[in-house]
């Protein structure tokens, strides 16, 4: 029996959808047409062509859109409301980060400083000719997700191990560009567990903005960490010092490392850098500090300013080897946070220079929302057993 291509019912949609060159792209199309329809339909208060007393508006013509989907790109007719716009569902539940990122796209346009980089993310994201009113209706909500992500209640855990590092990025600040900062702490809770504890902006690191940065994450409920890992930004450290006495301190053994490489010749770099390395290879302190005194008697003369470095920070570098129980990798440096800091450079260098420091610290923090949601459902960073004990130590 032949098949006639009727489109009102299941099965002859299944016949005209197989005749189109992708199927499964039409299908979706027609899909996503059917529920723009019912969508207007129950905005308006009434259906196409329908006469009701309680229609609110009316349906004005139509305007292009195109999606980008994980099967294909199609360009859809979305219907336009003359009185309040009209954006699909499907499209206003994006990911947060990409209506973040779409948000900074929008502000760069009105602030008027588009440029060839933002036009060309923004077609890829397909919203050219966004209005105002359409990135504010999707990202409804954004901002006070991020701010009260950032502003959570810390005294439901208690967190033994922090990290803390600062991630530039160019904004748009007072009509000039600068580099602005934002400075981040994760911290694992007593099951091991990372999350992302502060996210705050600083148009400078110093000890006043870190004090600032540790008080009100104590306002929030911290308890005093046992350890704390960071480089050795003076400002950074004095403000540890000062916000939570009796804590401990790892200086970054990679920075430490970098810091002292740096006044090594090129000739002995190879090798000055893996006697370097064996200094933190073992768990064992005797050994750690007698590696350290070889190096130093080799090297003295050859690269004096080098071993000066290596002697002054060295006990900061190994303070580590304090908490045996604890994974060595993980807490002698802040290679964690590194990492997550180059994953958001990554993600925001698309960007280039922000339009204001409000579009910078949204979508930074949309990011780590999504990070830190990640991590809750992962296997533990540190383990618990490790951290029992810490734990009781903390204030």
């Amino acid at each position: 029996m032949a098949h006639n291509k009727d489109t009102t019912n299941f099965e002859g949609l299944l016949f005209h959808f197989m005749d189109t060159p992708d199927p499964m792209l039409s299908m979706l199309e027609w899909l996503c047409h059917r529920m723009m329809e019912a969508e207007v339909s129950s905005k308006i208060g009434a259906d196409k062509y329908e006469q009701s007393q309680e229609r609110t508006s009316h349906r004005c013509g139509f305007r292009p859109r195109r999606l980008d989907t994980r099967v294909g790109t199609m360009y859809l007719m979305v219907p336009k409301v003359r009185n309040g716009g009209y954006i699909p569902f499907f499209v206003t539940e994006r990911k947060r980060s990409e209506a973040a990122l779409i948000q900074v796209i929008q502000e760069a346009y009105v602030q008027g400083v588009s440029t060839r980089k933002i036009e060309k993310l923004a077609k890829s994201l397909g919203i050219e000719g966004i209005s105002r009113s359409q990135v504010s209706e999707m990202t409804q909500g954004l901002n006070e997700q991020a701010e009260e992500f950032r502003n959570r209640p810390l005294s439901s855990n208690a967190y033994p191990v922090l990290w803390v590092d600062a991630l530039y990025e160019k904004v748009r600040y007072a009509g000039r560009v600068v580099s602005m900062a934002i400075l981040l702490v994760c911290g694992v809770n007593n099951e091991g567990k990372r999350e992302v504890l502060a996210i705050e902006p600083m148009l400078e690191e110093s000890k006043e903005s870190y004090r600032q940065l540790f008080e009100k994450m104590k306002e929030r409920g911290l308890k005093k960490p046992s350890l704390i890992i960071s480089d050795a930004h003076k400002g950074l450290v004095a403000a540890i010092g000062a916000c939570f006495p009796g804590a401990s301190w790892q200086r970054c053994k990679v920075h430490f490392m970098r810091n002292i490489l740096v006044h090594v010749p090129h000739k002995e770099k190879e090798r000055f850098a893996g006697l370097l390395k064996g200094i933190w290879m073992t768990t064992d302190p005797v050994i750690a500090r007698q590696r350290a005194r070889e190096l130093s008697e080799e090297y003295r003369t050859k690269c004096p300013r080098a071993i000066d470095t290596l002697e002054e920070g060295l006990e900061d570098a190994l303070t580590f080897l304090s908490f045996p129980q604890l994974d060595s990798r993980k807490v002698s440096s802040n290679n964690m946070l590194e990492r997550l800091n180059r994953e958001i450079r990554r993600r925001t260098k698309v960007v280039g220079i922000f339009p204001n420091p409000e579009a910078y610290l949204r979508l930074v923090t949309v990011y780590l929302m999504e990070y830190s949601e990640d991590w809750s459902v992962t296997k533990a960073y540190l383990s618990e057993s490790s951290l029992s004990s810490l734990s009781n130590q903390a204030a």
